[in-house]
């Protein structure tokens, strides 16, 4: 949007920026008065885009005043707020731009321009959720034919093995004058093959391009051939929409791109500065708070109402003031940092509240680490977690390219608008709703798991806390193996050599990046720590799947140029390709007889990856515990082939000359870590990314697609559908119907995630999506994943709530199954809980449904319902935030509930039948 809005009420406040006078900015410092230095950092981003985006109608004056006296209004008011950008990941993306597409397509049929369906916000799309590891290891994994017909074989590839005392070889350059092994110029040599031109692999003595992994080139090659129709429907949207900008596959992650990328801090717009603010279709969107960016996560259906120019709504939020103090351990990572502070959060009970880190010890951590910390605020319910800029942000900026006017310029704006924080304190911090204090000298090492990320275990008790999980009945922790199994010992025939697998055993071994990616001390920790492994003699078993996944290709630049990604190949942690894939499920299945042995002997086994999600059967389904790590401790998990380890006091394993060698012996000191990164990462990295990210992915470039203004639907596709949303449209709301003698359709338990609801993984042969997929004429290995197809409503419908592990108390078991009672009418029109998370409650009124709520103290046990009632729910034309509705049931009984709409505007969106057809209704 182009700052000022015309009319806006505050234009006398625009002033020029004193050291830059033809750059002009509301100077809402003076504005608020001392109301304003009082209010917290996050609270003042919200109080200029009032000011800014004042137009009297969206956004009012009064929203503006609401914001400033945010010391007494806090949770009482609902304010509107107007994003800078916004930024979606293919998995939510695709049906986001489907819905345009569809929109303008119902514009046009009831009269209207469909030209003018654009995104009015500035858009981002990241293509980074398509990739699956079809190969790991450079050996082919089960790899689906995702064009059909005959499939012709593919050989097994040679594994890599680079040299441990020399680089891999680089291309021929004079200067090296052969000593790098690289033979003539531009000729690959041995298992690498072209030069992929986003990610770069550098020589680590000479800095010179050498050929990326086969591994990663037929990922590619397998992840474009199977998503080709979403591709080029993407590549359409980028042709024929405003405003929006399409970041091709192989890029990076959504959030990543977002942080090292897309970022700007302050926002120049026409000479007119404002705060940088954004918000996404990922959970992972709040990464970017780490860099004074306010931003979180939203759905799908919000999203599209903030592209199309509506402000988002929100209950003006607490908040909560964490204060870090004291110094971090030498042995404490990022991920222990987060953890940690995750803990102290979810104790404080900051779920829907804002969080703003202050105190002596946020000048210790490193923008990286403040990125990690910020990007895990989901987990432990915040909406985001707030890092003011300093100096530290702005010698991080540096590094990452800004120029020297761009920095002086941010500078000056933020210290002038006052969201610039002084690193030596000052006598008159903001004022906080609540304080929470973290002391950083306690963390210690910690795991989380095995099946929730809030369940934390600290590393030197993951010995007996395994073990206690075992005894423990089943449940959120506990796997309830009989006491005289618990030492059962599996043999299993694996590539000519017997192994034996028993309880804890490690399958998984999954080095992410998405929540490290920023944070080279993170991943070089794991890269010097294999390498001190392989240097010591230990290895990986060859059964466990491990994968190295960077989120982009400044992690393999760093991990290339600081010498330790052959170490990390040699232990099999080879760079499998960019994006999201074990995380969201999209890995090849363990060996057939590993699989085997685990079901037969009924072994709790184990996968360790440095994610942010590690829910019961994600990874794959016969794997029951899974436990996030930081990047080194991973490694040692694979490495030491079980979690049932005491780090202390046993070896991780034999290394040469029978010598027992511990995690201490491995272990890289600050020093080392401290060393490489001043010697290693330097800013070039940044800079050189960002001008491959600009000159995208040549597979991209060469992409066919088509260039009409309305999307040509092809009816015998099963990637893109047009969706049935807008069928009806008309120019007036019909107001909504009453809810008569309505079923169940399904009787949850509690912790509900979107895992359950729309799953994102494979497509099982045996589910709903499967049947419809094969009356198509498709085969299993054409199936792709749930994300992929998220551009076929007729597909998703039938994937709700297919996730395996769906607890349905109809069936009294896991499945995604439940009982057909017969009502008469089909869809869903309210959902009744005992609580929701943001994100959930949003979209279910953004798709027209109702969020009902128990009254406090009620739920289905304590009201006595079994969910095989039936309900009837009156909606008065007088629908007010929070009102209390009363429900009746066919066997007499009536109980209150709260409908769950936090403003107006989400019972006006309700009303409407949802955000779509209430914004399509404008163009008509």
């Amino acid at each position: 949007m182009d700052p000022p809005r015309a009319g806006s009420p505050y234009q006398p406040a625009i002033e020029a920026l004193q050291s830059h006078p033809e750059k002009k900015f509301y100077n809402v410092s003076k504005l608020g008065g001392a109301k304003y230095d009082t209010l917290p950092y996050s609270i003042r981003v919200l109080f200029e885009s009032s000011v800014r985006n004042c137009d009297g109608f969206l956004v009012k004056e009064t929203d503006a005043m609401n914001i400033l006296d945010w010391k007494i209004k806090q949770n009482h008011v609902e304010v509107p707020f107007c994003p800078a950008r916004v930024v979606l990941q293919d998995f939510t993306g695709i049906p986001a731009m489907v819905d345009f597409a569809a929109m303008r397509e119902a514009v046009r049929n009831a009269g209207g321009d469909p030209v003018k369906v654009n995104p009015a916000c500035p858009t981002d799309l990241t293509v980074d959720h398509s990739l699956q590891i079809d190969f790991s290891k450079c050996a082919i994994q089960n790899a689906p034919n995702p064009g059909g017909g005959e499939q012709k074989p593919l050989a097994r590839l040679s594994p890599l093995k680079p040299p441990l005392r020399k680089p891999p070889p680089c291309r021929g350059h004079s200067s090296c004058q052969g000593s790098c092994s690289a033979g003539e110029a531009g000729r690959s040599s041995g298992p690498f093959s072209a030069q992929i031109e986003n990610t770069p692999i550098l020589c680590p003595f000479h800095l010179q391009p050498v050929p990326e992994p086969e591994t990663v080139l037929k990922n590619q090659e397998m992840e474009f051939g199977r998503n080709r129709e979403r591709l080029q429907f993407f590549k359409w949207s980028s042709k024929v929409f405003e405003n929006i900008s399409i970041i091709p596959p192989e890029i990076g992650m959504a959030h990543q791109v977002n942080l090292e990328y897309l970022s700007r801090v302050v926002f120049d717009v026409k000479d007119f500065l404002h705060p940088d603010s954004v918000v996404g279709t990922d959970s992972h969107t709040t990464m970017v708070n780490g860099l004074g960016i306010l931003g979180w996560g939203v759905g799908g259906i919000e999203t599209e109402a903030v592209m199309l120019g509506m402000p988002l709504t929100l209950t003006l939020p607490e908040v909560v003031g964490c204060e870090l103090t004291g110094t971090v351990s030498p042995f404490a990572t990022s991920i222990d940092i987060v953890l940690s502070i995750t803990k102290h959060l979810r104790q404080a009970d900051v779920a829907g509240k804002f969080v703003e880190f202050f105190g002596s010890g946020v000048s210790q951590l490193s923008v990286a680490d403040r990125t990690t910390i910020a990007n895990m605020c989901p987990e432990y319910g915040a909406i985001l977690s707030f890092f003011p800029v300093d100096n530290v942000t702005l010698k991080h900026l540096k590094h990452a390219g800004f120029d020297k006017a761009k920095l002086e310029v941010t500078e000056a704006y933020l210290k002038a608008v006052k969201l610039f924080r002084n690193d030596e304190g000052s006598s008159r911090e903001p004022q906080y709703s609540q304080v929470v204090q973290v002391s950083l000298s306690s963390i210690i090492p910690y795991v989380s798991g095995p099946k929730r990320s809030q369940d934390r275990v600290a590393v030197n008790n993951m010995k007996s806390d395994f073990q206690a999980c075992l005894n423990e009945k089943s449940g959120v922790k506990g796997f309830q193996i009989a006491a005289e199994k618990q030492n059962d010992i599996v043999p299993v025939q694996y590539e000519g050599n017997e192994y034996k697998l028993s309880h804890g055993c490690v399958v998984i071994a999954a080095v992410i990046s998405c929540t490290n990616n920023c944070n080279p001390s993170v991943m070089l920790a794991a890269g010097l720590l294999a390498k001190k492994a392989v240097e010591a003699g230990l290895m990986v078993k060859p059964y466990i799947r491990t994968s190295l996944s960077p989120g982009s290709g400044m992690v393999t630049h760093y991990l290339s140029s600081s010498g330790v990604l052959p170490y990390l190949s040699k232990l099999g942690f080879e760079v499998v390709g960019y994006g999201c894939s074990t995380c969201v499920g999209n890995m090849a299945p363990l060996p057939e007889a590993i699989r085997n042995a685990i079901k037969q002997g009924d072994i709790i086994a184990c996968g360790v990856l440095s994610g942010t999600k590690n829910f019961e059967g994600r990874l794959c389904d016969c794997v029951r515990a899974n436990y996030l790590a930081s990047p080194p401790l991973v490694v040692a998990y694979a490495i030491a082939g079980t979690v049932q380890i005491d780090f202390d006091t046993e070896p991780l394993g034999t290394g040469f000359n029978g010598k027992s060698i511990y995690l201490r012996d491995i272990w890289p000191t600050r020093q080392e870590l401290h060393t490489v990164e001043e010697e290693r990462v330097i800013s070039s990295m940044f800079k050189e990314l960002k001008e491959k990210m600009e000159k995208g992915n040549k597979r991209w470039n060469l992409l066919e697609a088509p260039e009409s203004t309305l999307f040509p639907w092809d009816l015998k596709s099963t990637y893109i559908r047009c969706p049935s949303f807008f069928d009806k449209l008309a120019k007036e709301a019909v107001p909504p119907q009453a809810v008569e003698n309505a079923h169940v359709l399904l009787f949850l338990g509690d912790s509900v995630t979107t895992d359950h609801i729309s799953p994102a993984g494979s497509i099982a042969r045996s589910s709903a999506a499967a049947k419809y997929l094969t009356s198509k004429g498709l085969t299993p290995r054409e199936f792709n994943s749930y994300g992929a197809r998220r551009g076929n409503d007729a597909v998703m419908t039938r994937g709700t709530f297919a996730n395996i592990k769906l607890l349905n108390k109809f069936i009294g078991k896991p499945a995604p199954k439940t009982i057909h009672f017969p009502s008469g009418q089909t869809g869903v029109k309210a959902v009744l809980a005992e609580s929701y998370e943001k994100v959930h409650r949003s979209q279910l009124i953004g798709i027209g449904i109702a969020p009902l709520q128990f009254c406090p103290g009620e739920n289905p046990s304590t009201l006595g319902l079994t969910g095989r009632e039936q309900f009837s729910i009156l909606f008065p034309p007088d629908l007010s935030p929070r009102m209390t509705l009363d429900i009746k049931t066919s066997t007499g009984k009536v109980f209150s509930v709260v409908a769950l709409f936090e403003n107006n505007v989400e019972i006006t969106l309700y009303k409407n039948g949802g955000s779509l057809n209430f914004v399509a209704r404008r163009f008509l």
